[in-house]
């Protein structure tokens, strides 16, 4: 679809209209992280006796943003929220701006330079607010928190007093396109993808700030992307489960085999797990989606790499995931690396280097020549029996 302007607006509570746009086949954002499930741009628009928008959408749906409040008959718009200075949320804030002229934008200092940056907004057209200040639109009353590191350092939250609804930018979002306003169960699987591809490594920053929330009566939690919440607990208790520090009994084994040494080697190492009791998740990384190898990464307690030889180092693909894993810092306890070589090379030190962010206990790899021998096996064995070990003395198995 086109960014065709067409009225789409939904109500949340009186006086507070969803108005942003469903983008129903975005399949890559930032050129990086899949969408299979397409994403939303959620703007708000708040009336009292003054009106303010929260955030301005992708640029590539700055129409559809207009139509829709124009089919509001918005005439004036005093103020602009915007959570956070990402194009995906500020991208259509120059044009609401033109057709506004009145508005004045509002967000974090940190925002307000990333906008004049970006090209978003004049410095003239901006006034920062601060953690904690409070905006009467009469009738309405608005509260900002400041929230930075989730995902970016500008991001602030806003706080509909006499409703009760929680807007937290990113937080809490999913990348889900779908015509239901409120979250169902289909909706805790692309939330905890969103949370696994871009909350992950900000685990502390979020455990902090659900404690914040804690200290709010909320009702309703409208993020930025994704469907909202009328139940808060749903996607509450979910983000205290991923991000904690505890892990479950599971091991994520992300693979290249090139020839099928690498491959009899996962095999065995994978039914060797299962024998003990260990669930594993093995990804073929020449099919995988990598954000359903993010999600597995949330609760694992330890990562395998399994890894074919190039030249005298590691296949780019595995590399690839090992600096995945590296930026997004899950809370795994272990890793190890097993894979096959012809001649001779770096594979495990070099693998090791493209980690040095995960908190990790690195386990003895098991690293042979050509095929897997009645040894080698016996080695995988031995790998299966150590991960076991690890993981009961951490109580998870």
């Amino acid at each position: 679809m086109n960014a065709k302007p067409s009225s789409l607006t939904q109500n949340v509570v009186p006086g507070v209209d969803w108005v942003g746009a469903i983008h129903w086949n975005r399949r890559l954002f930032d050129g990086l992280i899949p969408l299979p499930d397409g994403t939303s741009y959620n703007s708000y628009l708040i009336r009292g006796e003054k009106t303010a928008l929260i955030d301005a959408v992708d640029p590539e749906m700055t129409g559809l943003l207009l139509a829709n409040l124009e089919s509001l008959k918005v005439n004036h718009l005093d103020y602009v929220i915007s959570q956070h200075a990402e194009q995906d949320h500020s991208g259509g804030l120059a044009e609401v701006l033109e057709r506004y002229p009145e508005a004045v934008v509002l967000g974090s200092p940190r925002c307000r330079d990333l906008l004049i940056d970006f090209g978003l907004a004049t410095a003239d057209r901006i006034s920062p607010v601060a953690d904690g200040q409070v905006l009467p639109l009469g009738g309405k009353t608005l509260q900002f928190i400041s929230a930075p590191w989730v995902h970016w350092p500008d991001t602030i939250f806003t706080y509909l007093k006499e409703d009760r609804v929680l807007f937290p930018c990113d937080f809490l979002g999913s990348h889900l396109a779908s015509s239901d306003l409120y979250a169902s169960q289909d909706a805790y699987q692309p939330a905890k993808r969103y949370y696994a591809e871009i909350m992950m490594p900000f685990r502390t920053s979020i455990q902090k700030h659900l404690a914040r929330i804690d200290g709010l009566e909320v009702e309703i939690i409208a993020p930025s992307h994704g469907p909202l919440y009328d139940r808060p607990r749903l996607i509450l208790d979910a983000y205290r489960d991923w991000s904690s520090d505890q892990v479950k009994n599971e091991v994520v084994l992300p693979y290249v085999s090139m020839h099928g040494s690498t491959e009899a080697m996962v095999q065995h190492l994978v039914s060797a797990m299962i024998d003990r009791g260990i669930s594993v998740k093995p990804f073929d990384l020449t099919r995988t989606d990598l954000g359903s190898l993010a999600m597995a990464l949330v609760d694992a307690a330890t990562i395998v790499l399994g890894c074919s030889t190039v030249l005298t180092g590691p296949h780019p693909a595995v590399a690839h995931a090992a600096f995945l894993a590296n930026a997004l810092r899950p809370k795994a306890r272990f890793a190890s690396v097993i894979g096959s070589y012809g001649w001779g090379g770096k594979m495990v030190q070099d693998l090791a280097a493209l980690i040095p962010n995960l908190k990790v206990e690195l386990l003895d790899p098991v690293v042979i020549r050509g095929y897997p021998r009645p040894e080698d096996r016996r080695s995988l064995d031995r790998l299966a029996d150590l991960i076991l070990e690890k993981h009961r003395n951490i109580g998870i198995a």
